[in-house]
């Protein structure tokens, strides 16, 4: 490669790693990925810090609202009178709703049961006082039909499947759907804003230089093909720096965040466990991955209600089993590869116009492919990884690199990703060379409205 090339992508890599906006947003991404997921922890938990108190109006005569039973997040208060009085006392009073079990109520078909609140009536606080009920509806009908709850518990059968992974050799790996599925939309989220993200960065380069006409003087010396190529390769290599350090200072910054939510997440699992034994305990074996599904393992989790948090949220857990070697290489290749392709054409729109709004003209064509191929792969590729949509689009160089990505972490043939890398570097060398050629005309061509029907005459330009 001609050392002008080397010489431009060292000087965009440069230029760009030293500005201050590159360290500020380097360190302050992971700051808000580790806010934002604080944040949603702190949601999640908020409500099992409260306990809401709901006054229970029983008229039915079977004493039904002295057995609810209360949990940690909902104490139920009997309280005596006629509806109308009870109902002016619950409005002068802090409590949290009123329960009304009418006069008459039955066991086969319960109706006319009322929640009072102040205001709307949360999901939340209709479910838990609808789950209670249920469970004492459903301890008196076992009740009147002769059974106990030890005797239905003791029917049940929970039954967890491990998903195996058989290759055409015969060889068996541990599969876990859930965690596939969540690395595989994660590895296509970053791809599609990376090439958004950095496209965007050498449109904006280009036209800026454009129109300080700094590219009449570059131009005299460089090839336009080796200018495009320098400034694309640097800017990817600022991409990738920027990518490694947020993805080593995100992982540090959530696991602090982890760390410090731990009792709370075990104290929620406690509670879990004790309203639905073997509740969490399955939760956790979705979530931790197939081999949870062991009798020790399931005998530790519902002991040790931390244990089972430790078990949901262990990423090493999820990614057993997976081909992290090729998903690994893969990301990288088409990483790469996806944003070279893209690069390029966002290079050969900033060379185009002249003024930045009529970039939206231009762009909307060259990433529709890019688009497409998103929400194809999150909506069908993640169902059917195998099938021939996901295969012809991992094949399409401008599609490949989002779609290809989504198969990764379920396996995908050798020969099917070497023929997708060649066909991904030929799209790239092609649509280099496009880029190259309108560049070349474009930098050095002001005041001109740009249509298609120009671009594709500077295609064939000589000289």
């Amino acid at each position: 490669m001609p050392s002008n090339f080397w010489l431009i992508a060292q000087r965009e890599y440069l230029t760009r790693v030293k500005k201050r906006s590159f360290l500020i947003m380097t360190l302050l991404v992971p700051l808000i990925v580790a806010a934002f997921g604080f944040f949603i922890v702190k949601i999640a938990t908020s409500d099992n810090d409260t306990q809401e108190v709901v006054q229970v109006l029983d008229t039915s005569g079977q004493n039904l609202g002295a057995r609810l039973v209360s949990t940690k997040q909902m104490l139920f208060k009997p309280v005596q009178g006629t509806l109308e009085t009870v109902k002016k006392d619950y409005l002068k009073s802090e409590d949290d709703g009123l329960l009304y079990l009418p006069a008459g109520l039955s066991l086969e078909a319960p109706k006319g049961v009322q929640l009072y609140a102040k205001g709307n009536v949360s999901i939340r606080k209709q479910q838990a006082v609808e789950n209670a009920l249920d469970k004492l509806f459903s301890e008196d009908k076992m009740r009147a039909s002769g059974l106990s709850q030890e005797k239905l518990d003791a029917l049940k059968t929970n039954i967890d499947v491990d998903s195996i992974n058989l290759d055409e050799s015969g060889k068996e790996k541990n599969s876990n759907a859930l965690a596939t599925s969540g690395i595989a939309y994660a590895l296509a989220l970053l791809i599609y804003l990376f090439i958004f993200m950095y496209g965007v960065q050498i449109m904006r380069g280009v036209g800026e230089e454009k129109s300080s006409r700094i590219m009449e003087v570059m131009l005299s010396s460089v090839k336009p093909f080796e200018m495009m190529m320098g400034k694309i390769v640097g800017i990817a290599a600022v991409g990738l720096t920027q990518f490694l350090l947020w993805g080593i200072l995100s992982v540090g910054a959530t696991s602090v965040v982890t760390a410090v939510f731990a009792d709370k997440l075990a104290a929620t699992a406690k509670t879990e466990t004790a309203a639905n034994p073997g509740g969490t305990e399955r939760a956790a074996k979705v979530m931790g991955g197939a081999e949870v599904a062991s009798a020790d393992n399931a005998a530790a989790t519902s002991a040790d209600p931390a244990a089972a948090v430790s078990e949901r949220f262990s990423v090493f857990k999820a990614l057993r089993g997976l081909p992290l070697g090729m998903i690994a290489v893969g990301f990288v290749i088409y990483f790469l590869g996806g944003y070279l392709l893209y690069g390029a054409l966002f290079g050969a729109i900033g060379a185009a116009v002249d003024d930045q709004t009529d970039t939206q003209q231009f762009m909307f064509p060259i990433t529709m492919p890019l688009i497409l191929s998103y929400i194809i792969g999150v909506s069908v590729i993640l169902r059917n990884p195998d099938g021939p949509v996901a295969f012809w689009m991992s094949m399409i160089p401008f599609t490949s690199p989002i779609a290809m990505v989504i198969r990764l972490p379920f396996g995908v043939p050798v020969w099917q990703l070497a023929l997708s890398i060649v066909l991904l570097i030929a799209g790239f060398i092609f649509t280099v060379w496009i880029a190259a050629r309108i560049y070349r005309v474009g930098v050095l061509m002001y005041g001109k409205k740009i249509t298609y029907g120009e671009l594709s005459k500077w295609l064939f330009y000589k000289g």
